[in-house]
């Protein structure tokens, strides 16, 4: 009786607690009230501050007249936004925000101020294309069905000014600044000045000196401003700090992950020190060039890859140039002195590199010390002359075009070397502090002065399918003769990050580094090598007797078409071959996987493989020339190479055979690929004559084969070809 009792209580009470939470449960269960953050508020509803995406209200706040809005994949066309912003502040005191358009909403770009302007620096990418930060801004403008707050796609009245950078050598050169400029006239926006196009082929830095003085005028004008109104006011306060502690100064490190050894992912932002599995040289020992190939170890890394990606591997400045800017700037003995580098208007330049830092650091790891100086930055400098003689030569150099293109451009020079040659210094002997005159230059108009050293880019040549734990680099190093003038003899020009990675390549080997032949009478003067700090900060790129390099995957729309039924034709001279054997190991991986799942016959149907490749001679250059007839036969010979030798065979006039001879005469495979077959066609390697000699056989081949021209049908089926993403150009100038 008792244990029912017992029962009947427990059954009440759980009924009776059932009864209360079924009554109240509208209290009891009711969601907590959102956060402001939860959702997102429209630009539309509120121009406050609460909406970090919101540019008009931070230019009000901030009291901004002008705001600079930069496409850029390299960061070239965001140097070229803050120096605009600089010399508006300069010649006018008026303040800019320089805005990444990828961080910001557009639907209020009809409110801004009427004392206000916009400006836009735009990069063109690829073939046509925007830059990746760009693409939200280029949808915006384009898209006819987009509102702006005032209900229309229009922008009436408002004043903008535009500047673009592009390559001639391209297609479609600056591209990108001519659809903007287009879509805002079309919107009723009225642009200041001319529409100003750099040309990275010839200089883009001249073409943005002849194009600013002329719009500054137009922008004075309408805006209603004065030159004379501002000042030169540093962007940055650099302070020595007399202790911190070592564990926190960064040395090298590009991401704090990287300084704290903490795990995270690995991007532009936070690259990847990959050791090095494989180095080795693919010209012959008696070749007066060299090519380096690695294989970068992934595994574990949380890095993927696909074919036709880059890799983007971020090098150093060699010592010879760290230790020369060093003597004259008059650091050479502070150059470990640790320094905190402070913004003083974060949103015109913020600090673009992580501190605390030391001298010598700034130096070798964040900024391009080993680029041609500009023509603008040495008026700049000119007045922390040593002397009034060694000024006078900067501001010649400065004012004087033809002078600097001869002197400054042709002989390479260097910011380092500049400063020595005004100042009367030897730049062909080893730079110490005894044999170089300090300049009195503060060390924030150096950080305000020198891009950002950025990571150079490398097709990957390989696929993930065959190597999936390792990313193959093939880089030829460039190495070349300056021009010799009245005051510089000629000399040996090395390029970064390809030097960098030779440099690797004979650590990784433990090869001695050569040194440069004697030369005859009047050859180049003997240099060695450039040397780099190759271990990198605290040794992190070194482990034992292994190297490894800090590097991040840039993805790429240069791709395979999925269905291998489908022809393809490769074309790609010298290093242009890097992408194309991914693609070629792409569908190796794939005919494994399909003879297996088939039968032997199983690639009966797959299309045509043609590889178009040239290079010097045989036994010279011939890269992965050993690979190619393995793969031919893996494919069941669905792979064919042909390959141009320039200095071995010739044609019958005696002329060199380049690829494009090779590509006539398969006119007729090609042209039937193309247009019966449906093929695609990819283009990799120089810009400035090969890309466009393919291009133009190309368009004689398929407009003969359609009864026609290579002006009219040529062209036309050319243009289809591109705008259906089936002829895709990988090309550099």
């Amino acid at each position: 009786m008792a244990i029912a009792s017992t029962s009947d209580v427990f059954i009440l009470s759980l009924g009776i607690i059932l009864a209360a939470l079924y009554l109240f449960k509208d209290q009891l269960f009711a969601p907590a009230k959102p956060k402001a953050v939860s959702a997102p508020v429209s630009n539309k509803s509120s121009n406050g501050s609460g909406n970090p995406r919101d540019f008009v209200a931070k230019m009000k706040e901030g009291k901004k007249r002008l705001v600079i809005f930069y496409g850029s994949q390299t960061g070239t066309a965001e140097e070229y936004a803050i120096r605009i912003a600089k010399e508006a502040k300069s010649k006018f005191g008026l303040t800019s925000l320089v805005c990444d358009p990828e961080e910001y909403d557009f639907d209020n770009l009809d409110q801004v101020p009427e004392d206000c302007a916009v400006f836009f620096v735009m990069a063109t990418y690829g073939e046509g294309e925007p830059t990746d930060n760009a693409v939200t801004l280029m949808e915006n403008l384009k898209d006819t069905s987009f509102e702006f707050s005032n209900g229309e796609h229009k922008l009436e009245g408002l004043k903008y000014v535009m500047f673009g950078l592009g390559n001639r050598t391209y297609e479609h050169f600056n591209a990108i600044a001519r659809v903007v400029d287009k879509e805002l006239t079309d919107m009723g926006a009225i642009r200041i000045g001319e529409r100003g196009e750099g040309d990275d082929d010839r200089s883009m830095e001249e073409d943005y000196l002849e194009w600013k003085d002329k719009m500054w005028d137009d922008f004075a004008r309408v805006m209603g401003v004065e030159e004379g109104q501002g000042g030169d006011t540093p962007d940055f306060a650099v302070q020595e700090l007399e202790s911190h502690p070592p564990e926190k100064v960064y040395l090298g490190e590009l991401s704090a992950r990287a300084l704290t050894k903490t795990k995270g992912i690995h991007d532009a932002k936070n690259p990847y020190p990959a050791p090095i599995t494989t180095a080795k040289e693919l010209f012959s020992v008696d070749a007066d060039r060299n090519c380096v190939h690695l294989e970068l170890d992934i595994e574990g890394s949380g890095i993927t890859y696909q074919h036709g990606d880059h890799v983007g591997v971020w090098p150093s400045n060699p010592d010879l140039e760290v230790d020369r800017l060093l003597c004259a700037l008059g650091l050479y003995h502070k150059k470990d002195t640790i320094i905190n580098i402070e913004s003083l208007d974060p949103a015109l330049a913020k600090v673009p590199f992580p501190v605390p830092t030391t001298y010598a650091t700034v130096l070798r790891h964040y900024i391009d010390i080993s680029a041609l100086v500009g023509r603008q930055m040495l008026g700049a400098l000119s007045k922390f002359a040593p002397t009034p003689e060694s000024g006078e030569a900067l501001k010649t150099y400065n004012t004087n075009k033809e002078l600097y293109a001869s002197v400054v451009a042709g002989g390479c020079l260097k910011l380092g070397e500049v400063l020595q040659l005004a100042a009367g210094n030897d730049i062909h002997a080893r730079p110490t502090p005894e044999n170089t005159t300090a300049w009195p230059i503060p060390f924030d108009i150096v950080v305000s002065s020198v891009p950002r050293l950025q990571p150079r880019y490398y097709s990957i040549s390989s696929s993930p399918k065959l190597d999936p734990n390792h990313i193959h680099v093939t880089a030829v190093v460039l190495k070349y003769e300056s021009v010799q003038n009245d005051k510089v003899k000629q000399r040996w020009v090395y390029g970064v990050g390809s030097n960098f990675l030779l440099n690797l390549k004979f650590a990784a080997n433990s090869e001695d580094v050569p040194l440069v032949a004697e030369p005859a009478e009047g050859e180049p003067a003997v240099v060695t090598q450039p040397k780099y700090a190759i271990e990198g900060p605290r040794n992190a790129y070194k482990e034992g007797t292994a190297y490894k390099v800090p590097v991040h995957v840039r993805r790429s729309t240069f791709r395979l078409p999925t269905n291998p039924k489908t022809p393809v034709i490769m074309i790609g001279p010298g290093t242009g071959v890097a992408p194309f054997r991914g693609f070629v190991q792409e569908r190796v991986a794939l005919a494994r996987r399909t003879i297996e799942k088939n039968g032997a016959g199983a690639l009966a149907e797959w299309g045509r493989i043609s590889l178009f490749y040239g290079c010097r001679k045989s036994t010279e250059d011939f890269l992965y020339k050993d690979e190619w007839a393995q793969y031919a036969e893996e494919l069941q010979n669905k792979f064919v190479m042909h390959t141009a030798l320039s200095r071995e065979k010739y044609k019958p006039d005696g002329g060199k055979i380049y690829v494009q001879d090779l590509i006539w005469e398969d006119r007729e495979h090609i042209a039937d690929a193309i247009l019966n077959g449906k093929g695609y066609i990819y283009v990799c390697g120089d810009a400035k004559s090969m890309s466009k000699a393919v291009e133009e056989c190309l368009a004689k081949i398929l407009g003969e084969a359609k009864g026609g021209s290579a002006e009219v049908e040529g062209a036309a089926e050319m243009k289809l070809l591109k705008e259906r993403s089936r002829l895709m150009l990988d090309v550099w100038s």
